[in-house]
């Protein structure tokens, strides 16, 4: 199994320049916590979740549509290709901890995006091509989970 069989399309993306309310908007009407977020050229240039935009909101006490999204993002994205292999791609997840990974075209461009909710969900399916999909998804979970600290002193 591979990216391209899991991943949710067409991928939501936000501009650079715009401001964090568009961002909120289109998170709720699409019922979704991170949404890509792309430059002029259309190529992926970050990240960003709800709860970014939460802290942004709290910690510089503006509102959103006072607050632009290049000030926000996640600069460092972990992004894939669609060939590759569900097992590697739990991988970045848990070496990177992250809930999300964008997939990208050979030119960078998003165009699709998976998620471990994704991942759950195909891991319970009772066709799944996940082999020992719902432990390994418990593993993947509890990695990314643990605190940043915590993996820094294990490191």
């Amino acid at each position: 199994m591979r990216a391209q069989d899991l991943m949710s399309t067409p991928i939501l993306t936000c501009h650079v320049n715009d401001p964090l309310n568009i961002v909120a908007q289109k998170m709720w009407d699409h019922d979704c916590g991170a949404i890509a977020i792309v430059r002029d050229d259309g190529k992926l240039a970050g990240m960003i979740t709800d709860r970014d935009v939460c802290m942004a909101a709290y910690t510089q006490g503006r509102a959103l549509d006072q607050i632009l999204v290049n000030n926000v993002m996640a600069n460092h994205v972990v992004s894939a290709r669609p060939d590759l292999r569900i097992a590697d791609l739990e991988q970045l997840m848990v070496r990177h901890q992250v809930r999300r990974i964008p997939i990208v075209d050979a030119d960078n461009l998003p165009i699709g995006l998976v998620s471990l909710h994704d991942l759950a969900i195909e891991s319970v399916q009772p066709d799944t091509r996940i082999k020992n999909g719902a432990l390994k998804i418990a593993h993947t979970l509890a990695a990314i989970c643990r605190p940043r600290l915590q993996r820094r002193r294990a490191a």
